[in-house]
């Protein structure tokens, strides 16, 4: 068992503070940038840097203001009802990746409408540039001491002060590290180095996360004012990551029979 007493804070000069957190951020877009600019180069890819970098511009955009919107939505309305003001209110934290997921999807309806690109076609190029910055972010919750696992005897097992008891708990951060950075990175980044059917990397994508997600759910503590939000056992992220799997299993079907 171990205690979790590491600064969330990287950087403070005077008044500023850089957490560690916001430094994940760079890390993911950072990577995502560099990996696309890796597949642009290959023959044939039909993409080059620059439109490599108004994706990442564009991405970016939209995994803040979703992943904002949606941790609003789906996690704290009835706090947005009482006020509305608070949605602004980026420095007390909250993201949600299922808001960030809908952002991101929504800059890429708008950069195929810039650049008359396929919509699969960019969701499958940036699929693959998608795990490591969502590995990076999950470690800058353990880093932060948030979004803390349950109760667990295990000898890995971390007290997080943050939680308000002395309880040894599930490190699901880094679980989530596992699945959602290296596995899913790993997978898509050599399923994608084959030519797919269009569809094809989008789906596997979605149903990826969604099954590693709803996995990890199961050690990780659900959220105080929201506990289980059906059946007495699915939480939020189960219920917000089943739509995801669904619509993947739906696309791998339709790749494969269009390419049948």
């Amino acid at each position: 068992m171990w205690v979790h007493d590491i600064n969330p804070i990287a950087i403070a000069l005077g008044p500023l503070q850089i957490h560690w957190y916001g430094m994940m951020y760079l890390v993911g877009f950072g990577s995502a940038w560099y990996l696309g600019n890796l597949r642009a180069r290959r023959p044939g890819s039909g993409w080059n840097e620059q439109q490599v970098s108004d994706l990442i511009f564009w991405g970016a955009i939209g995994v803040v203001l979703g992943g904002r919107f949606g941790y609003v939505l789906f996690y704290n309305f009835d706090q947005f009802l009482n006020d509305p003001l608070w949605l602004f209110a980026v420095w007390e934290g909250g993201m949600s990746f299922h808001g960030g997921l809908l952002g991101v999807i929504a800059a890429i309806a708008f950069f195929s409408w810039k650049y008359q690109k396929s919509f699969f076609d960019i969701g499958d190029f940036v699929a693959p540039l998608i795990p490591i910055g969502l590995g990076a972010g999950r470690v800058g919750n353990f880093i932060g001491g948030e979004l803390w696992g349950r109760a667990t005897d295990q000898s890995w097992g971390v007290v997080f002060p943050r939680a308000g008891d002395a309880l040894a708990r599930h490190p699901s951060q880094l679980y989530e590290f596992v699945l959602e950075g290296v596995v899913m990175f790993v997978v898509l980044w050599f399923y994608s180095a084959k030519p797919r059917p269009k569809m094809a990397v989008s789906g596997m994508f979605l149903v990826l996360y969604g099954v590693f997600r709803s996995f990890v759910e199961f050690f990780r503590e659900p959220d105080d004012h929201i506990g289980f939000v059906a059946l007495d056992w699915l939480t939020m992220g189960q219920v917000l990551s089943i739509p995801m799997i669904l619509l993947g299993a739906a696309f791998l079907f339709i790749s494969q029979r269009n390419k049948r």
